[in-house]
C-alpha cells in the first residue's frame, strides 16, 4: 500500500474495464491435483488413497460433464462465477448479515497526529469524512489512480460500489443495489446519513457544487449531536438490519405497508453515500491494541449501524473509528484503500484543517421520522436481543507486533506472507499438535470484474516444517532448492557455502 498512487490524470479510473480477460476456466485436471495437495496435509495414507480414487473417479465420470458445462458458460459469459459467488456466497444467505458476514475495524486509522482523546469525536468526525468525501469525487471524476500488479491493469469495477450501495432484504434471496455513477455518467446522490442514539438524520454534503468543508461538516454533526443529547433516544429502526434475513425482509414488507413515508426514507437511507454512526463508547485503542475497538465496529450498537450499508462510518466518543461494511458489493481492499487514502491525507494535513473556517448558510440536517406502531416496536426489541446474544459469543484480540517488520523479513530474501502464514501453522500446531486448515485469500482482479479466490498455505512441506521445528533432534534442516518454502540464513549461524548446498537452512532456536 505505501507505493500505492491515489490520483491519475493521464489514465481513467474505468478505462481498462473493457479490455480486461475473462475469467478463465482452470483445467480440471489441475483443479483437482490442487484438491488433493489441499487435504492431504490432514489425511493419513487410508484416507488419502480414498480421497485419490474418488477424486480420480470424479475426474474420469460427472467431473468431464459439469467441466464442460463452466466451459460453455464462459463462452457468454466474461466472468463465469461472478453472479454464483454474489447470489451464493451472499444474497441467498439467511443468517444476519451484521455478525456473519459483515467485516469491520479500526479505520480509518489515524495514530500520526490523533491519539484517542475525548471532546474530539465531532472535530475528527469531520475531517475524515471530508478525505472520505474527496475520496468518492476522485471516483466520481474517474481520477482514482488504477491499480496495477506490476504494468497489468487490475479491475476497479468493485470501487463503484463502496458509496451509494445497499443490500435490500428479500423473503428468499436479498437484492444488491448502487446509485453510483461517475460524472460522465450523470448526477448521483450526494447526502449522508448520521445515525445518532436510535435516531436518524440527512443533510447534502455539496452545497453549490462544493464538498462542504471540515468546518461545515462540524457544523451539521454538532446540530445532530446537541439534539441527540437534548431529546430522548429514539426507535433505532436500524437494528431490524441485525435481524435474520428472511424476518427482516417481511419486517421491512410491513414497515412500509404502514406508511408511504416510511419507504421514501428507507430509499434515502439506501442510495445516501455513506452512513455516519455516532457512537457514545469510548472503546480502548492504542497502534499496538486494536481490541477493543475491533470488538467495537463488529459487535457494537445495532441501534446505529445499518447493516446493509456497503460502508458505516464508526465515530467513537473519544474520536478514534471503526468501519462496518456489507461485505455482499465489495471485498476489503476497496474500504483499505479509501482508509489509507484517508490516512495518508490527514497525515499530510498533520491532523489540521488549514483551510478557511467560514460556514456557509447551509440547510440544517432533517431528522428521517419512521412512521412505527407496537408491531415494529417488538421487532426493533427482538431483533436487539438476538444480536446481543450473538455478540456475546465473539472474542477478538488485536495487538501490533512490533519488534520487527516486514522490511527486516524482506531484507532476509523472505517473503513477508510466507513468513506469517509459517507462523500461524507452527502456533496452530504447537497448541493442537496437529496442523491447521488454514484460508487465504488470493484476488482475481487481473480479470473481468475478478473478486477473491482461495489459497491453501497448509502444504505438506509447512506440516513437515512445524514437526521439525518442535523436534529437539533437529537442530539444522536441509532444504531443497526446489521446495516453495525458503528461509533465510540467521546471520549470526556458522557461514557455510550456499552455493555447495545450493539450498537454504532452518535453525529452530533462530526462528524461536
Amino acid at each position: 500500500m505505501e507505493n500505492q498512487m491515489f490520483e491519475s490524470k493521464e489514465e481513467r479510473t474505468f478505462q481498462y474495464q473493457d479490455t480486461l480477460p475473462p475469467l478463465p476456466v482452470p483445467p480440471l485436471e489441475e483443479s483437482l491435483m490442487k484438491y488433493l495437495d489441499a487435504v492431504k496435509p490432514f489425511l493419513n495414507e487410508e484416507e488419502l488413497q480414498r480421497s485419490t480414487e474418488i477424486v480420480k473417479t470424479f475426474g474420469q465420470g460427472i467431473g468431464k460433464q459439469l467441466h464442460q458445462k463452466l466451459l460453455e458458460r464462459a463462452k457468454v459469459r466474461r466472468n463465469w462465477l461472478e453472479e454464483w459467488w454474489l447470489i451464493s456466497g451472499y444474497l441467498d444467505v439467511r443468517m444476519p448479515s451484521m455478525l456473519n458476514v459483515n467485516f469491520g475495524g479500526p479505520a480509518p486509522y489515524l495514530e500520526h497526529y490523533w491519539p484517542a482523546k475525548e471532546g474530539t469525536q465531532l472535530e475528527r468526525s469531520a475531517i475524515a469524512v471530508f478525505h472520505m468525501l474527496q475520496f468518492w469525487n476522485l471516483l466520481r471524476k474517474e481520477c482514482l489512480a488504477v491499480h496495477k500488479a506490476g504494468s497489468v491493469p487490475l479491475d476497479m469495477d468493485q470501487f463503484r460500489m463502496l458509496y451509494s450501495t445497499c443490500k435490500i432484504p428479500g423473503v428468499t434471496r436479498d437484492s444488491l443495489v448502487s446509485y453510483f455513477k461517475t460524472e460522465a455518467e450523470g448526477p448521483c446522490p450526494s447526502h449522508l446519513v448520521v445515525l445518532c442514539r436510535g435516531r436518524a438524520f440527512v443533510f447534502e454534503a455539496m452545497y453549490e457544487h462544493h464538498i462542504l468543508t471540515p468546518p461545515e461538516l462540524c457544523r451539521q454533526l454538532t446540530y445532530i449531536k446537541e439534539r441527540c443529547n437534548n431529546e430522548p433516544e429514539g426507535p433505532g429502526v436500524s437494528a431490524l438490519t441485525a435481524e435474520e434475513r428472511t424476518r427482516w425482509a417481511k419486517a421491512r414488507e410491513y414497515l412500509i405497508s404502514l406508511d408511504p413515508k416510511n419507504l421514501t426514507i428507507l430509499e434515502q437511507i439506501q442510495n445516501c453515500l455513506f452512513l455516519i454512526s455516532m457512537d457514545d463508547t469510548s472503546p480502548h485503542a492504542t497502534p499496538e491494541d486494536y481490541s477493543q475497538i475491533c470488538l467495537s465496529a463488529l459487535t457494537g450498537n445495532p441501534t446505529i449501524r445499518w447493516g446493509d450499508k456497503s460502508y458505516n462510518c464508526l465515530s467513537f466518543s473519544n474520536g478514534t473509528f471503526g468501519s462496518n461494511c456489507d461485505h455482499s458489493p465489495y471485498d476489503a481492499m476497496v474500504l483499505v484503500s479509501m482508509c489509507y487514502y484517508t490516512d495518508q491525507s490527514i497525515k499530510f494535513m498533520e491532523g489540521k484543517w488549514k483551510g478557511s473556517t467560514a460556514v456557509r448558510d447551509l440547510p440544517l440536517p432533517e431528522e428521517l421520522v419512521f412512521v412505527l406502531d407496537q408491531r415494529v416496536l417488538n421487532d426493533i426489541e427482538q431483533s436487539k436481543q438476538q444480536y446481543y446474544k450473538q455478540a456475546s459469543d465473539i472474542q477478538i484480540a488485536s495487538y501490533a507486533f512490533t519488534a520487527f517488520g516486514k522490511s527486516l523479513i524482506k531484507k532476509k530474501k523472505f517473503h513477508p506472507d510466507i513468513f506469517v502464514q509459517l507462523a500461524l501453522q507452527l502456533a496452530y500446531y504447537r497448541f493442537h499438535g496437529r496442523p491447521g486448515c488454514c484460508y487465504e485469500t488470493a484476488t482475481t482482479r487481473r480479470f473481468y470484474h475478478g473478486r477473491t479466490e482461495t489459497m491453501r498455505p497448509c502444504t505438506v512441506e509447512a506440516v513437515e516444517w512445524c514437526r521439525a521445528m518442535l523436534d529437539p533432534a533437529a537442530s539444522i534442516l536441509l532444504f531443497n532448492e526446489h521446495y516453495w518454502l525458503q528461509i533465510p540464513f540467521p546471520e549470526n549461524y556458522p557461514q557455510i557455502s550456499r552455493k555447495a548446498f545450493n539450498c537454504q537452512i532452518i535453525c529452530p532456536n533462530w526462528i524461536h
